[in-house]
């Protein structure tokens, strides 16, 4: 039997229109009946973003900040901030994007994988929204785990450090290769907030210092490459769990999300929530996790073999890698 719109026509072998009089009212009343619920959902949907007075109703455009404050972590013993012995941040080329390359007397460029790190920071003092105008310094290992400024053989270089500002998104955004894992650490990457650029000779100034976890699947691909030998051994004695920076939440704020590949290389992004009404706590050059005990300047984290001893140049008293 024929239908229409789901219902069984009285007169199957006759065009629609000569399907009778009680056929044609049922069909009008059914779309009235069908068009007055669209509206009437509609008009519920949009009521509550109308004014009290009646007039056409708005769509409300505010968003709820969901971003909690990063937490505040050790700047480690190789900062080069100024707080322990150098002081990179009052050098002319600083601020860049590719920091890949060591700048003014050195050219020298660290090897690895690929990867270009976007960091979104959001003011929680001001509801969430974009952190124009703030500095950000990044600083990270190369792919043997050793620190330029510090390690042995590299303390002339100031490879994998730079300062960003922020733009009217609240973002920065590095391009450098992905960092190893040496021993007693997690693979990470460290970075301070200063309010402005003109703040960032004083590592005092930062309101923010905090620390970039690495995915473990994206980990264990980069560190099948070569050049990063040593991580393969070190990776496996770790986990976010057991890591002393991220270890307390499983760096649950702090764990990054990462696209692409080894070959074309990784896009490393994280939301960072910083809040000016709080006290700053990070920046400590305590040390963050390597293992106890481990000998004062006797080679860099992967200068001197696999895992590595803490690099030599000047530390405080039992830091141990960061």
């Amino acid at each position: 039997m024929g239908t229409y719109e789901g219902r069984p026509l009285p007169r199957p072998e006759e065009d629609l229109f000569d399907q009778g009089l009680a056929f044609d009212i049922g069909t009008i009343q059914r779309r009235q009946v069908l068009r007055a619920f669209g509206l009437g959902a509609v008009a519920l949907g949009l009521g509550a973003c109308g004014d009290s007075d009646g007039d056409t109703p708005t769509v409300a455009t505010s968003e709820t900040n969901t971003v909690s404050e990063i937490p505040d972590e050790t700047a480690g013993p190789y900062p080069g901030d100024g707080s322990n012995g150098p002081n990179v941040l009052t050098e002319d080329g600083i601020v860049r994007s590719d920091i890949r390359s060591s700048f003014g007397d050195k050219t020298t460029t660290a090897e690895g994988v690929p990867m270009t790190l976007t960091l979104t920071i959001k003011d929680l003092a001001n509801s969430g929204v974009a952190f124009a105008g703030v500095a950000v310094y990044v600083w990270h290992c190369n792919r043997s785990g050793e620190y330029s400024l510090y390690s042995d053989g590299i303390t002339e270089e100031n490879y994998l450090r730079g300062v960003q500002v922020a733009d009217d998104a609240g973002q920065v955004k590095f391009t450098s290769i992905y960092p190893a894992c040496y021993s007693g650490r997690w693979p990470h990457i460290h970075f301070e907030v200063y309010p402005d650029q003109a703040s960032i000779s004083a590592s005092t100034n930062a309101i923010a210092t905090s620390q970039v976890a690495m995915p473990k699947d994206t980990s264990d691909l980069v560190f099948a490459t070569t050049g990063y030998e040593a991580s393969v051994t070190n990776f496996a004695q770790v986990t976010l769990d057991s890591d002393n920076v991220f270890g307390d939440d499983s760096g649950a704020s702090q764990l990054a999300t990462v696209s692409g590949d080894v070959t074309s290389g990784y896009a490393v992004s994280l939301e960072v929530g910083v809040d000016t009404g709080t006290t700053p706590t990070g920046g400590q050059n305590t040390g963050d996790g390597a293992p106890s005990g481990a000998p004062m300047g006797s080679g860099g984290p992967g200068g001197g073999g696999p895992g590595g001893a803490p690099p030599s140049g000047p530390r405080p008293s039992g830091a141990p890698p960061s």
